[in-house]
């Protein structure tokens, strides 16, 4: 089967093309700016988007820049396939632990449809704004936070397309974030245009997916991976979540999801194994109350200490 696109693979800007779809006629690039001025940028989107065109069968080219952020916090992104697999849960605690650790910690909730880190880490205030800025609120336990959660009404639905999510996506990572040095983004489920919209403003630093050990979660898991790798953002881990269940009147261990599936996908991958979390009804209660666990001592805080430094040290062996 002939490529319609080939040509690109011969264009003086083709090293920079970091990923290629084409679809029903529509060509889509997602192309790496960093280190360009605007004008630059701008003139590579358009000579690229003028080849795409050319190519045979094109009727639209969609070109979605990105760019490394330079000087500024570094931003990790914590997905996961699908939902239900405590992804949102997973990411706030992951912030207090660093938090605990001495970062400077932010909190970008990106889950545009489903908002919860304001519950989550009980920040609910509406954030103020300075020149067009929004100044990030302060939670208790010491995570700074942006979400559209924040800005509208509890309970009201979000009938927004995706160009308006990525507006709003925009808005929160543009945020006066001072002197936070870490940033963590919860994203929406799947691998859609808030993702993508992700990348495009400010290419993460690394990912981290979260997964359950059943087949189901693991194969939208992989799905996850294959996006950021197919957009240059290095997944730096893996987190298995709801690994295992202790009954509490009889103290019998059981495993409702599976166990070890996602240590066994990392293995397969290549992708580090940060470790496991495991199915806890206090964890659920306490995080919805917004108390997150890792706030204090205990099993559950020293879990998610461990995982945080486990973080960290893939940040660190990511070359700069």
């Amino acid at each position: 089967m002939i490529d319609p696109l080939a040509s690109l693979d011969r264009h003086p800007d083709a090293a920079r093309i970091r990923s290629r779809k084409f679809d029903g006629g529509v060509v889509t690039l997602i192309v790496d700016g960093s280190g360009m001025r605007n004008d630059e940028r701008k003139a590579l989107e358009a000579r690229l988007g003028d080849a795409a065109r050319a190519s045979p069968g094109v009727s639209e080219a969609r070109i979605a820049m990105t760019s490394a952020r330079k000087g500024a916090a570094v931003l990790v992104a914590i997905g996961s396939g699908k939902g239900g697999v405590g992804k949102s849960t997973v990411a706030a605690n992951l912030a207090v632990a660093l938090a605990r650790m001495g970062k400077r910690v932010g909190m970008i909730d990106a889950d545009i449809y489903g908002p919860s880190q304001p519950t989550l880490l009980d920040a609910h205030q509406r954030p103020h704004a300075r020149d067009k800025q929004l100044i990030p609120v302060a939670s208790p336990s010491g995570v700074q936070l942006l979400s559209v959660g924040q800005l509208v009404p509890a309970g009201q639905a979000l009938a927004w397309r995706g160009p308006m999510a990525g507006k709003a996506l925009a808005q929160l990572i543009d945020g006066d974030w001072g002197d936070v040095d870490l940033i963590l983004v919860d994203l929406p489920p799947g691998t859609g245009d808030v993702q993508l919209s992700l990348v495009q403003k400010a290419r993460p630093a690394g990912a981290v997916i979260v997964s359950t050990p059943q087949d189901l979660a693991l194969i939208d898991a992989t799905r996850a991976i294959d996006l950021f790798a197919r957009t240059d953002v290095p997944v730096i881990g893996i987190i298995e979540n709801m690994a295992g269940y202790v009954c509490p009147h009889c103290g019998e261990e059981s495993d409702p999801f599976g166990s070890g599936g996602a240590e066994a996908s990392a293995i397969k991958l290549g992708v580090p194994f940060l470790g496991r979390l495991p199915l806890s009804a206090s964890l659920r209660a306490a995080s919805d109350a917004g108390r997150p666990p890792a706030a204090d001592d205990g099993p559950a805080g020293d879990a998610f200490a461990v995982l945080a430094k486990a973080l960290l040290d893939q940040l660190e062996k990511k070359p700069a």
